[in-house]
């Protein structure tokens, strides 16, 4: 009895200490959660606003830009993924890379070859584990992204897109991104998006009477979309990682506290055992003494 009364007290010391880890990192993360939703909203606007004036551009004009518009026949699309440098955040990363599956599988019924460009080790560690090609992957930065490292992933899509698909291998014909929506600190959701070329979005408000806004464009609508467009891309991507990295926080802060609940409830069940343990261990001893007490008795009276 006193060998598993000693397993219990190891294996409470071993959850104690587990405990003490999932704690901090559920501190830490508590408070990076902070800055990361600062950020989102610092960036929303920008992100939103440059959007509106290349819709801008695209709608008001009539310039046939390479980057507004679609190919007559797509072969290939580029699928850029976002997901975490690290674990230990539920399931933030498989929902991410569940939604790029689904997308890949809508991709190939259209007919259409998928390019993967994965941000985040664990996303790089999936395709790589299946043996699936990897057209780019960058890494070390899920949790705090900045703008050169979204600049750095912009300027490959875009390079990719302004390839010929037909006779360039790394070419695509659209570009999509698969990154987690955060709406609050319980809720963040995998979205996928086309990025480009631009689609239409038909909306639900009244159309405005009278006379549509009149646009000029200096020195004229192509220059400024390629001016524009390229930072469209980066100012999208930044903030999808952005909008990724609070939503990696807010995952693993509620997968830690999760497991911090966890291992207080292990905490009190193994303590129960190791009470019951060791009274079954006194009341072991006890009838010892008193067995041995009565063997004595009755010698004792025997001799007499």
């Amino acid at each position: 009895m006193g060998a598993q009364l000693r397993i219990y007290r190891r294996r409470m010391r071993s959850v104690k200490a587990t405990k003490k880890i999932t704690k901090a990192m559920e501190l830490i993360s508590a408070s990076r959660i902070v800055k990361a939703q600062q950020r989102v909203t610092a960036s929303t606007p920008y992100a939103n606003e440059l959007t509106r004036a290349v819709s801008a551009v695209a709608s008001f004009s009539s310039t046939n830009h390479p980057l507004t518009t679609p190919s007559e026949n797509p072969i290939r699309a580029a699928v850029l993924i976002i997901s975490a440098d690290r674990g230990m955040a539920g399931a933030y990363s498989n929902n991410a890379i569940k939604e790029g599956e689904q997308l890949v599988a809508l991709l190939k019924e259209r007919g259409l070859e998928a390019s993967a460009y994965l941000v985040g080790r664990k996303a790089v560690n999936y395709y790589r584990f299946r043996n699936r090609a990897i057209a780019g992957s960058w890494s070390g930065f899920s949790d705090n992204p900045t703008y050169e490292d979204a600049k750095e992933v912009a300027d490959s899509l875009i390079k990719a897109f302004l390839a010929d698909a037909q006779s360039d291998s790394n070419g695509v014909d659209e570009i999509h991104i698969i990154f987690t929506e955060f709406h609050s600190m319980l809720t963040q959701n995998a979205l996928a998006k086309r990025m480009l070329p631009l689609e239409v979005v038909e909306s639900s408000e009244p159309v405005a009477a009278g006379l549509l806004p009149m646009y000029e464009f200096e020195p004229n609508a192509g220059t400024v979309l390629n001016a524009l467009l390229p930072r469209y891309i980066e100012a999208r991507v930044f903030n999808a990682m952005l909008q990724s990295a609070a939503s990696e926080h807010a995952a693993r802060r509620r997968a830690m506290k999760s497991a911090t609940d966890n291992a207080d409830d292990l905490i009190k069940s193994l303590t129960r055992l190791a009470n019951a343990a060791r009274q079954a261990e006194i009341t072991q001893e006890i009838s010892e003494i008193v067995g041995g007490a009565d063997a004595l008795a009755s010698a004792s009276a025997g001799s007499e």
